[in-house]
């Protein structure tokens, strides 16, 4: 697919300087550009390859003047590091707009759709689902029964969402996600053993949400798993049964939030955190790779560790930490030269 400068000056309210109708198909790297491409120059300390860059066309901020001859389109724009996101965007938006349901696929009883589905190749949808427009649900994925999913949702491919979930509007599911599986839910025995306790809550997913590939999100035991509007998960994360993560939080990949765990809004945590169940973490808290956390958090802490305290204190105690042999040392030292008193 290609477009012209002014195509693309005309999608970002910018101003072509240069050929107006020179084309691209592509994007790259300022200092990787080619015939063909189209690039950006945001940070000045890229701007020396303005001058070199074999891109076709190159968004620059309105502000730019070129100290040297170039070969380059300039579209000029507010911000150029937004216009080239925006125009990612636009890219992706056209390169996903699918419609149609492929063969094989399975749509069973009751099912209602809105407009524009694409339904990929040997996909499944349960009894009583509901879904709505413009949604785009890539091959070899599972809708359970009763499951109900908002207008333009994607669901990449090999998706799986068990019966009874809530999907809202404007959500993305990468590639083995799995939404709506049991909760680790086992009862101990006089024998030793575990019996299963039945899951029969469901998760719902609040508009505009992002799970990355192959995170898992349980269902509740009773009630619901609840991520809020605008969460936005990495890859490899666990989400256990009946935790709920509030608004516009973001979570790293390969960290695992325990059963009934709240988490409030805006909160940013790490990759690889352990977060232990039954706990209540506040809004705008940050939580610092690899941490463990086995009690409550206040609004607005910033913490590290494992077990986790705050991030001051923490920085200081490694200090110390890093030079216990020397401290050890120097201990051993005082102790062999202290004469007691007679």
């Amino acid at each position: 697919m290609k477009f012209t400068a002014a195509q693309i000056a005309g999608i970002l309210e910018g101003e072509v300087v240069g050929n107006p109708n020179a084309e691209v198909f592509k994007l790259a790297k300022i200092e990787e550009g080619t015939e063909g491409s189209l690039t950006f120059l945001a940070n000045p300390k890229y701007a020396n390859f303005i001058y070199t860059t074999e891109a076709t066309i190159t968004i620059v901020n309105h502000t730019f003047e070129p100290e040297g001859e170039i070969k380059t389109t300039l579209i000029k724009v507010e911000d150029a590091y937004q216009s080239f996101s925006k125009l990612l965007e636009y890219y992706n938006q056209v390169k996903l707009m699918k419609s149609g349901i492929e063969q094989p696929s399975v749509i069973s009883e009751n099912v209602t759709y809105g407009e524009n589905l694409y339904l990929g190749s040997f996909s499944y949808v349960g009894k009583n689902v509901v879904i709505g427009d413009n949604v785009k649900i890539y091959p070899n994925s599972f809708i359970g029964d009763n499951v109900t999913i908002g207008d333009n949702t994607i669901l990449f491919a090999g998706v799986k969402i068990y019966s009874e979930s809530v999907i809202g509007a404007n959500c993305t599911m990468h590639s083995g996600a799995i939404i709506g599986s049991d909760g680790f839910g086992f009862a101990p025995t006089e024998a030793g053993t575990f019996n299963k306790i039945p899951q029969i809550g469901n998760v719902i997913l609040e508009d505009y949400v992002d799970v990355g590939a192959c995170t898992t999100i349980d269902r509740a035991t009773l009630g619901s798993t609840i991520i809020r509007k605008g969460v936005k998960l990495d890859n490899h994360i666990q989400i256990a049964h009946n935790v709920e993560i509030g608004e516009h939080t973001v979570i790293a990949a390969q960290t695992g939030v325990a059963g009934s765990t709240k988490i409030g809004n805006h909160c940013l945590i790490g990759g690889q955190v352990g977060i232990a169940g039954h706990l209540t973490i506040g809004n705008n808290v940050r939580v610092q790779a690899q941490s463990g956390i086995g009690k409550n958090i206040a609004d607005g802490e910033t913490i590290q560790g494992s077990p986790a305290f705050n991030y001051g204190d923490y920085s200081k105690s490694y200090v110390h930490f890093r030079n216990l042999p020397k401290i050890v040392a120097d201990i051993e030292e005082l102790k062999k030269n202290h004469t007691p008193e007679a």
